[in-house]
């Protein structure tokens, strides 16, 4: 199982929002760059970042996400606010590793599926689940699709993965999470990553022993430091050993 070490940013600060607040974010004095190369000195194979002010049109946060990029020393999964072909193209061209699409896959998934065509391995779809339905806008609205359905809209689609995250247990701490999580990655070839459920190592654990799951993403847990990254690693690929660090 992969693990992706996360940044979050706001407003040029690394942040977590506590149960989906964006108005109320914790925030971590640590400078992103230098974060995103502890991530690779650790042994990360990938990193996540998400831009909270992209979700709301803001392009401030630019140089700073061009500076991980080409700072992190691993490739960058960027989401947040990809909601047209020029934006998404423009990010990959700068260098990111994969963009994450979430809304205008609701929205316009033709085309979706005609990005991932002409990016393999470079799209990955977000799928957010509250209450039985797939959210978009940042968790604000519902749309029609089922989780289920919504995959079932995008059977064929070469996307390099798919993130899905239970709003429901990151608001209610609900145990169900993982059977959401497991249900949907059984529906689906493509690699499933799990978002919002890993807290501390044992959750990395059960996250492994599903089977379906193919990564998980870490944030919060890293910067309160109820989890470990070396020791998050290591008990995701328990087979494998980091013989030498980044460099």
């Amino acid at each position: 199982m992969i693990l992706y070490p996360t940044i979050e940013i706001q407003n040029g600060r690394c942040v977590s929002l506590a149960r989906g607040r964006i108005e109320e974010p914790s925030i971590w004095h640590v400078d992103p760059v230098v974060k995103a190369q502890e991530f690779a000195h650790a042994g990360a194979e990938w990193m996540h970042v998400t831009d909270f002010d992209a979700m709301h049109g803001s392009n401030e946060n630019h140089d700073l996400i061009l500076n991980i990029i080409r700072g992190a020393g691993i490739p960058v999964q960027l989401g947040g606010g990809f909601r047209s072909r020029d934006r998404i193209e423009q990010w990959i061209d700068h260098g990111a590793g994969r963009v994450v699409v979430s809304t205008l896959a609701a929205q316009n998934p033709h085309l979706v599926k005609e990005l991932a065509d002409h990016h393999p391995d470079q799209i990955v779809l977000a799928v957010d689940v509250w209450k039985g339905h797939v959210m978009t806008h940042g968790w604000k609205s519902q749309s029609a699709y089922t989780p289920e359905a919504f995959l079932d809209a995008f059977e064929g689609t070469p996307f390099a993965a798919i993130i899905v995250t239970d709003i429901d247990y990151d608001l209610q701490e609900s145990d169900a999470a993982l059977g959401v999580i497991s249900a949907l990655a059984a529906r689906t070839k493509i690699p499933v990553i799990a978002s919002g459920i890993v807290r501390t190592v044992d959750d990395i654990s059960r996250l492994r022993l599903l089977g379906e799951v193919s990564g998980a993403i870490v944030g919060r847990a890293l910067f309160n430091k109820t989890v470990d990254l070396k020791e998050a690693l290591r008990e995701a690929r328990p087979d494998t050993s980091h013989v030498a660090e980044f460099i």
